[in-house]
């Protein structure tokens, strides 16, 4: 199976240009052989590799990326950590509380690997804000709250005045705080979950994979080099049709953000409200907007449908200035503060709201397709997908089958 796309990702995500430069990558060459093989290296990969070298410590493990480690979505969303998403009625109670278990062990899991190996990430456990605009995003929120409600779900309801007061603007007629989320620097944490694998683990950058065979093994054409192996996990999300898997199932669709400068202290004074915030629309496709701790504002909207996984010029500029029109409405008393980094990234989207989870073929197997939450989610699925290639069982790996 060749691949049929490449995509062109810009270099402008704010969230990896405000780290540190990366290292120089290891990139692949020549002929190598593996006991597995992970291709991805965003926070689905990476968990995938952490949990199979607990589980097989005498296994040659490689990862194959085809940017950088967390260079992908990993590091161009949000940053929210979700345990509690959209409620969905078709899947009843039963059916919700699999998918918040799911995400809260995904959350729990970062938040155990943060706190062993010291990772500076801005961790935030304030909660995620859900806010209403119009009459269609109050009934939206009545609906969620229905469904919290059903489960058991803690939440805080929150009037015009309680939004005004914590997000300094008057934009938003209603909304709830949800306790469980947690907000991220997302570049941060990618990268140092990449540079905390097992010794077991190698990881190779800028090794995009060209081409899957299968014959006596699987063999891997990626870079320069070639890997075999016996098995193939793909951790490749939004990328996983061009791979030539899923394309009846997942479709990639680019979304965009925009970051400001650092506000000035007369700025931040001017806007009032909390010092960190994060806040998700209830109206389908409205505006994610964030208040990071060193005095930021991200907005996030917009989406381009792109199969070839190549943007057409100029839909940056044009989400640039969708993105300004955004920011104003909320904050006219920024008028004056730039969006410093506008940048694209691509997600995974399926028609039913599902993920794909499990094995395509003896010794192949793939999670993909979060459809815009896959922090957590994608971090518990990754560990999840190793322990059933190993056999492994648990409640948790009942719940995702």
């Amino acid at each position: 199976m060749r691949v049929r796309h490449w995509p062109n990702d810009d270099s402008a995500c704010g969230w990896i240009a405000t780290l540190s430069p990366f290292a120089p990558p290891r990139v692949l060459h020549g002929e190598s052989h593996a006991d597995c093989a992970v291709v991805g290296a965003g926070f689905t990969g990476l968990a995938i590799a952490r949990q199979l070298a607990v589980h097989r410590p005498d296994w040659r493990i490689v990862v194959l990326e085809a940017q950088r480690a967390g260079f992908g979505a990993s590091a161009r969303n949000s940053g929210f950590i979700v345990d509690v998403g959209h409620y969905e009625p078709a899947l009843g109670i039963e059916g919700n509380r699999r998918l918040v278990r799911l995400g809260r062990a995904g959350r729990d899991q970062l938040r155990a690997l943060v706190d062993a190996h010291s990772i500076e990430c801005v961790w935030s456990a304030r909660g995620r804000l859900h806010g209403a605009v119009s009459d269609v995003g109050r009934r939206a929120l009545d609906t969620f709250v229905a469904g919290l409600e059903a489960m058991g779900e803690p939440y805080e309801p929150l009037d015009s005045r309680a939004m005004a007061r914590i997000t300094g603007t008057t934009y938003y007629r209603d909304g709830i705080r949800t306790p469980g989320t947690v907000t991220v620097q997302p570049a941060a944490l990618a990268r140092a979950l990449a540079d905390m694998l097992p010794p077991t683990v190698e990881r190779f950058e800028e090794s995009p994979v060209r081409a899957i065979h299968r014959e006596a093994r699987f063999r891997l054409e990626a870079g320069p080099g070639t890997v075999l192996t016996d098995r193939i996990f793909l951790a490749t999300d939004g990328f996983t049709p061009a791979l030539g898997f899923l394309r009846r199932y997942l479709f990639p669709l680019f979304t965009f953000a925009s970051l400001t400068r650092i506000l000035t202290p007369a700025e931040q004074a001017a806007l009032g409200g909390d010092p960190e915030w994060g806040l998700v629309p209830e109206e389908r496709m409205g505006s994610t907007v964030r208040r990071t701790r060193d005095g930021r504002l991200l907005i996030r909207n917009t989406v381009h449908y792109a199969p070839t996984l190549v943007m057409r010029p100029g839909v940056l500029r044009r989400v640039r200035a969708i993105h300004r029109r955004t920011f104003d409405a909320r904050f006219p008393m920024l008028a004056s503060v730039e969006l410093e980094h506008t940048w694209a990234g691509v997600i995974g989207m399926s028609l039913n709201g599902a993920h794909f989870f499990g094995q395509f073929a003896p010794g192949l197997f793939a999670a993909a397709g979060y459809n815009g939450v896959g922090v957590a989610m994608g971090t518990i699925a990754g560990r999840l997908l190793a322990d059933l290639a190993v056999g492994a069982s648990s409640p948790l790996l009942d719940d995702m089958l």
